[in-house]
Formats: structure tokens, C-alpha cells, sequence
């Protein structure tokens, strides 16, 4: 049963919407709370001037807060500990990024020598004293004096062409 007042009222029968959500500039997220692929968070990036917190950490140490660390971690070296050795070890002689080639490539002076010299570390590679990688990395070195070249070869034909049109 309704009670008469209930009956009287019109907006009683009309129920509740919920206000509209006052639009956000760029969301990032869904309405399921899911992040929206290629939307940032902070689309303005982080602001000028803000310094990051290690940052902020390392300028706040003293010269003794850093001795009594550097200490610290020596003592747990010297007693085994390696992760301390470790570090110690990659600070003072830190682990190659590459090594020099193992075979001496020819001179490379005309396009036809890139030739030879690809072929020489094609050999060094099945010889087993380059890995693909390193043979990879030494034939893009190659690439580049080929194209040096190439762009030497081109100038010198250019002014010959504009010598001979003059």
C-alpha cells in the first residue's frame, strides 16, 4: 500500500539520476578502472625543474653518511658477502660492452674492397673467432665506409659534371 503524501508528490515517483561526472582532460583510464592503451596518465609530462628523488637523496648525504656506506659494504666484502663483492668488483673495473676484432680487416678505399672485407669476416665468423653478433656489428662499420665512399665517388662526378656545363 502507498501512503496518500507518496501518491500527491510528482517527484517522488521519478527516480534519483546521479549527476553527471564533471569531465576529466584526457583520462587515462576506462570506466573499469583499466588504463586506455596509448593514453598518458600526464599527458603534460613531468613539470620543469622537478629533480628525481635519488637525486634529491645523494645531494642530501653527508661526506661522512657516504664514507660510513663505502665502509660498509668493504666490511661485507672482505667478510664474503657477493653481492658487495660484486659491486666493488663492477666499480672498479666495470664489464666490457665488446672486445676488439680478433682478425685484422683489409684497407678499405674503394667500393670493391668492402667486398674483401665483408669476406674476411664472414671467414673470421665461420672460423668460430667472431660470434654473429660481433659480425653483425663489424659489417655495419663496413656498411657506413661503403657509404662514405659512395658519397666521396658522387661529389667527385658532380663536380665534374658542373666543371664540364661551365
Amino acid at each position: 500500500m502507498t501512503k496518500p503524501d507518496d501518491a500527491a508528490d510528482p517527484e517522488a515517483a521519478v527516480p534519483e539520476t546521479p549527476a553527471p561526472a564533471a569531465p576529466a582532460k584526457n583520462r587515462a583510464k576506462t570506466g573499469s578502472g583499466k588504463f586506455q592503451k596509448g593514453k598518458s596518465g600526464n599527458p603534460s609530462g613531468r613539470k620543469p625543474g622537478s629533480r628525481n628523488k635519488k637525486t634529491l637523496m645523494l645531494e642530501h648525504m653527508s661526506d661522512d653518511d657516504r664514507m660510513a656506506i663505502v665502509s660498509k659494504i668493504i666490511r661485507q666484502a672482505k667478510r664474503g658477502d657477493r653481492p658487495s663483492q660484486k659491486m666493488i668488483v663492477d666499480r672498479i673495473e666495470p664489464p666490457r660492452k665488446g672486445r676488439a676484432a680478433p682478425s685484422p680487416l683489409p684497407a678499405i678505399k674503394t667500393a670493391a674492397d668492402v667486398v674483401d672485407a665483408l669476406a674476411s669476416v664472414t671467414a673470421s665468423m665461420a672460423a668460430g673467432q667472431l660470434s654473429p653478433v660481433e659480425a653483425v656489428e663489424i659489417s655495419a662499420v663496413i656498411e657506413l665506409q661503403r657509404r662514405a665512399i659512395e658519397m666521396q665517388d658522387v661529389e667527385a662526378r658532380l663536380h665534374s659534371l658542373e666543371a664540364r656545363f661551365k
